[in-house]
């Protein structure tokens, strides 16, 4: 990450390394989000304060228009806040050069959207292998597909996979680079109960397996008690955070 980073003033550094010390991944403060329509000024964000730490998981839950997204974008470097910053092992994502938020992205975040996103002409094999020909230290596509539970579908078509079955291949591509951190933008939004819960224990699997600081948005109650801690945006700001001390494994959960 050393190559990544910009040179710090002396109370910086040592703020930042606090932080590390600490196990901070990501330090946010006072993230303010507007998109300009017009004349018309839209706050998606509203002074938003999050840290996220190392190892944990952590369910983002909200209505639609909360600010989830736009802050998941944020912190994985997609979008810059109007206002604020936001900082991940030393690197300052809003300063941050495009080419220094690409080896970001490329090296530190994997990504898992609510569609699957899979390039229809190639095996699951294959799609996984997009990321780990490009990545320093990846898993094999193999292994990866293993740890979702697809080790007899590797030379399957995503037209020959069920919707569960190609969002954990989509899961495989995003932690075969062994990113430091997972977000997860509604994985489980265009599945059902049983199907969404398979996806859910790749997701902590990979959680606990890898050691990835992994953040879930939802807008599904129940899917918040498998996390570590429930964060709840409303209006753009932060409701409440809310640590849970009696954690669920995905197969206890329902809806």
């Amino acid at each position: 990450m050393s190559s990544l980073k910009h040179t710090e003033t002396p109370e910086k550094s040592r703020a930042s390394e606090a932080s590390e010390a600490a196990g901070v991944v990501f330090h946010a403060e006072a993230l303010t989000k507007i998109y300009r329509m017009g004349e018309v000024e839209v706050f998606a964000l509203r002074g938003v304060d999050l840290d996220l730490y190392r190892g944990e998981f952590v369910v983002l839950l909200g209505p639609s228009g909360s600010g989830k997204s736009t802050l998941l974008n944020i912190l994985g470097g997609l979008d810059r806040p109007t206002s604020g910053t936001v900082r991940c092992q030393g690197l300052d994502l809003v300063r941050a050069t495009e080419r220094e938020l690409t080896l970001f992205r490329r090296r530190v975040v994997g990504f898992v959207f609510q569609f699957y996103n899979l390039i229809p002409s190639l095996t699951a094999r294959e799609n996984v292998a997009i990321v780990t020909e490009i990545s320093t230290d990846p898993m094999t596509p193999e292994d990866a597909l293993s740890l979702v539970g697809l080790s007899e579908r590797l030379d399957h078509f995503p037209a020959q996979l069920s919707g569960g079955e190609q969002q954990r291949v989509a899961i495989a591509r995003a932690i075969a680079k062994r990113p430091e951190v997972l977000l997860c933008d509604e994985p489980t939004g265009a599945l059902d109960s049983s199907t969404g819960i398979a996806v859910l224990e790749a997701l902590n699997r990979a959680n606990q397996d890898l050691g990835t600081t992994t953040a879930v948005i939802t807008h599904n109650v129940d899917i918040a008690r498998m996390a570590d801690r429930v964060i709840s945006l409303s209006n753009g700001q932060i409701a409440s955070v809310v640590e849970n001390r009696d954690k669920k494994a995905p197969r206890e959960l329902s809806w």
